[in-house]
């Protein structure tokens, strides 16, 4: 297995520490080349030329490991309660079976996740996390609080199907009631026996549904009823890697650090400072509010070759005196818009559309125009 760096080929072993997912002797089958590590996982990032892959999602209909997003499970009758206390989104009217993006956050008011919540039972609820160890925060917040509650992580790991054509899979495995299951919303169900969750979510910016596998032991099972469901429409494994940046979707840790808050990488309308519930952070976020932000999280297009291999280090966003004043988190080929596109965080000022900035570094020199986001609408809509 081959890990690209920005001079040499390295080579990572797989090893007992890293876990793997039920999924993973299935997906180094479907001929997996590049892998990252999330959450303490091994996490499949490319199969394929990364432009095919990106057509088949844009197209057609792909299949991705996702068990990198570990759940959290929090249930008890204090549940709701302490979930809120996560999160500065006001969660006063989620449902049962409905789903919500948020951001969870620190005394500071810094982000430390950016997970899909999932509200399955009254009293029961999954994190489907980004890579931070959440679990122990969580679990470690809930000794201070008196509260009847339990925290743990369950036997559940995620597989996407994604794309336009993933309807008519998702159909074939589950029945016609998967069309019509609104987008953001959960259904828990079996397919042959086999314990799932199914929900109108995903990482890819396209139509698509995120199937939560309950037993690891059914983890070959499941990839191989979705494959062969999905033959008649040229189903392949896939990752999403600029269509997300073209989405405006951000990756934590990449795009957002744990010294953003919300105000400074666009998310502020997850921020529900009126609400009467209290949320770690509140106190730091309206005050943040009140004074504004110095800097902001910015869609950049870069004036740079397509053919040129852009190595994966933060890239230096420089002034007229040479003097660095941001960086570029994250970058990728659009093979759609064919540019490079990419997340910069810059002052405020130099944030606004067509701003021109200057990007230098011994790997690379180049100019850069800020844009607006998303750079490409999709199907999806945020929730």
């Amino acid at each position: 297995m081959a890990v690209e760096t920005s001079r040499t080929e390295a080579k990572l072993r797989f090893g007992f520490r890293i876990r793997k997912s039920p999924f993973f002797n299935a997906s180094r089958r479907a001929g997996c080349t590049h892998y990252s590590v999330y959450n303490h996982m091994y996490y499949p990032v490319q199969y394929e030329d990364p432009s095919k892959a990106e057509r088949r999602l844009a197209e057609g209909v792909t299949l991705w490991d996702v068990a990198v997003e570990r759940q959290v499970e929090i249930s008890g009758p204090d549940a709701s309660r302490f979930v809120q206390l996560l999160t500065p989104r006001d969660l006063s009217a989620l449902e049962v079976g409905q789903c919500k993006y948020t951001v969870l956050t620190g005394p500071d008011g810094g982000i430390l996740n950016d997970p899909v919540l999932l509200r399955l039972q009254k009293d029961r609820y999954w994190l489907s996390l980004a890579d931070s160890d959440i679990l122990l925060w969580a679990q470690g917040l809930a000794v201070g609080w008196n509260m009847d509650l339990h925290i743990h992580e369950p036997d559940v790991s995620p597989l996407q199907v994604q794309g336009p054509k993933s309807p008519d899979v998702m159909a074939t495995l589950f029945g016609d009631w998967v069309a019509e299951l609104p987008y953001f919303r959960l259904r828990a169900t079996e397919l042959q026996g086999i314990p799932v969750v199914v929900a109108r979510t995903g990482y890819g910016a396209e139509i698509g549904y995120e199937i939560y596998l309950r037993d690891g032991r059914y983890g070959e099972d499941l990839w191989n009823m979705i494959m062969a469901a999905g033959q008649d429409h040229d189903i392949g494994p896939g990752a999403s890697g600029s269509r997300r940046i073209e989405a405006g979707i951000l990756s934590y840790g990449a795009d957002v650090t744990r010294s953003d808050t919300p105000f400074h990488v666009g998310l502020g309308r997850l921020v529900d400072i009126d609400q009467e519930a209290p949320f770690i952070g509140k106190e730091a976020l309206i005050e943040i509010k009140r004074k504004g932000i110095d800097r902001r999280l910015a869609g950049v297009e870069i004036d740079i070759h397509p053919s040129k291999d852009v190595p994966t280090e933060r890239w230096p966003v420089i002034d007229g005196r040479d003097a660095v004043i941001g960086e570029v988190r994250s970058r990728a080929f659009s093979p759609r818009l064919n540019k490079y596109i990419g997340y910069a965080m810059l002052p405020t000022e130099p944030a606004e559309a067509g701003t021109r900035v200057r990007l230098s570094a011994e790997w690379a020199v180049a100019e850069a125009r800020v844009v607006p986001l998303p750079f490409v609408r999709t199907r999806a809509r945020d929730h």
